[in-house]
């Protein structure tokens, strides 16, 4: 006697009467379902501390009312905001930040600066400009890159700095009419005014080139505002910027102010934004006949420096001669991190003088690693800008993402420029707008997936 067989028996689906799920659809939900969590704006508390810190670092309103001091508004904003950015973060599943190569190459350079402290000149001072400056730099470059999450957000940004530039370059104006000098004028061939006081412009050059980056910005917002009291402003705006790069002599703010308008003009799209970024250069122009002629004096020790009567001109010459010498005597590990003064002192002599180039700060103090490794961050982040607007630009509604784009690669363009000719390594100045690049091409990766998986949910029935 055979056993029985076990026989399989067929059970029917109870939802047998459903239609099958049409698979790109499907897809796109379940892809549009992932994408959610980083897709929303997110962190709004996070965004306005990142507009209060910037307030504080450009206005510093604990010079105007020094009760405030104590109150260290600006670690205050920015613990706020790297705080409620991580909260919010964690809170949607989402790594503590994201991570693109201008992070990457910034973690980079954060761990090599480390890795060379026990080979400094004085190892604690290179400890102490780290947690001092570079590491809040690298802070408020991250908390930048992850809340600017929206082209809301970057217009806000927009106008928070172009707003903020107007008491800064009046300064300046008011500085130069009254006729309140760098160490009272005294001994000075050429009297340059006293800046604005704050941590990023008293010194007049960094008043320029302040405005210098944040000029492309504010055309971006002339060029987008369809409001004519609103552009009658902001044309007032660019006007004041312009004039307060003049009044500070500063022959790498006149250079940096070139190239910004130069930039601006080629990289207009539209008719109307060529239209009003032409006549803003046209008028640049016209207008140069009506410099001091102090500063058209000036200008021409740019490719005359023999003829500076100051001697800046030959001082730096004689540095940036000096600073190629040190590095090819320390190709690998340099000065350490903010040590170039000692580097100097070591060949020219105790002037206790910074090299006036950032690229040559990185190269004396980190070695050909470090240089390599900001030349990387800047290449990167202005690539970043250019590929956001790229994006933006191919979609009708991406306009205005595409316009403030253009305006941070300006702005990191001229700074490229200018950082030949400023010791800002550290400093935020690049980083801000580095982090702004960032920000821009994950908004415009972002809206360009959104309305992909849009198209791919919509393109056929269901």
């Amino acid at each position: 006697m055979t056993a029985p067989r076990a026989s399989l028996v067929s059970i029917p689906d109870p939802q047998w009467w459903r239609p099958e799920p049409d698979a790109p659809r499907a897809a796109a939900d379940e892809a549009r379902a992932e994408a959610l969590p980083s897709d929303g704006a997110g962190a709004p508390l996070a965004f306005w501390a990142l507009i209060g810190f910037t307030f504080v670092l450009l206005i510093a309103p604990q010079n105007i009312v020094p009760a405030l001091r104590p109150l260290r508004l600006g670690m205050l904003a920015a613990g706020t905001g790297l705080g409620m950015m991580v909260i919010d973060r964690l809170g949607r599943g989402l790594p503590l930040t994201r991570m693109t190569r201008e992070i990457k190459i910034a973690a980079g350079l954060l761990v090599w600066a480390i890795v060379t402290v026990p080979f400094s000149y004085w190892p604690g001072g290179s400890i102490g400009l780290l947690t001092d400056l570079y590491i809040k730099t690298l802070a408020i470059f991250l908390l930048i890159a992850n809340v600017v999450s929206t082209v809301d957000r970057l217009r806000k940004v927009a106008w928070a700095l172009a707003l903020m530039t107007i008491p800064i370059a009046l300064k300046g104006v008011q500085n130069s009419l009254a006729g309140v000098y760098v160490h009272g004028g005294m001994g000075q061939t050429v009297k340059r005014i006293v800046g604005y006081e704050g941590a990023l412009t008293l010194n007049p050059n960094d008043l320029a080139l302040l405005l210098n980056l944040i000029l492309p910005l504010t055309v971006a917002l002339l060029l987008l505002t369809p409001s004519a009291a609103a552009r009658t402003g902001l044309v007032a705006i660019v006007g004041l910027q312009v004039v307060g790069i003049v009044v500070t002599f500063s022959r790498a703010g006149f250079l940096t102010l070139a190239v910004t308008l130069v930039v601006c003009a080629l990289t207009s799209a539209g008719r109307l934004d060529r239209r009003w970024t032409y006549t803003v250069l046209i008028l640049a122009i016209v207008c140069l006949p009506l410099l001091p002629a102090d500063y058209v004096s000036r200008l021409f020790t740019i490719t005359d420096i023999d003829t500076d009567p100051t001697r800046s001109a030959q001082d730096r010459w004689a540095q940036q001669i000096a600073a190629v010498g040190y590095l090819a005597a320390h190709p690998l590990i340099g000065a350490g991190i903010g040590q170039n003064v000692l580097a100097m002192n070591e060949i020219l002599g105790p002037a206790w003088l910074m090299v006036h180039n950032a690229y040559l700060e990185y190269a004396i103090d980190l070695g050909l690693p470090g240089l390599a490794l900001f030349v990387a961050l800047v290449a990167a982040s202005i690539r970043s800008a250019g590929h956001a607007a790229r994006i933006a630009a191919v979609r009708t509604s991406g306009r205005e993402l595409s316009v403030l784009a253009n305006g941070i690669r300006t702005s990191l363009l001229a700074l490229a420029v200018a950082a030949c000719l400023s010791p800002v390594a550290y400093q935020f100045h690049f980083y801000y707008f580095a982090g702004l690049a960032v920000a821009a091409l994950a908004i415009a990766q972002g809206d360009a997936g959104a309305a992909a998986l849009e198209q791919a949910g919509d393109g056929d029935p269901a």
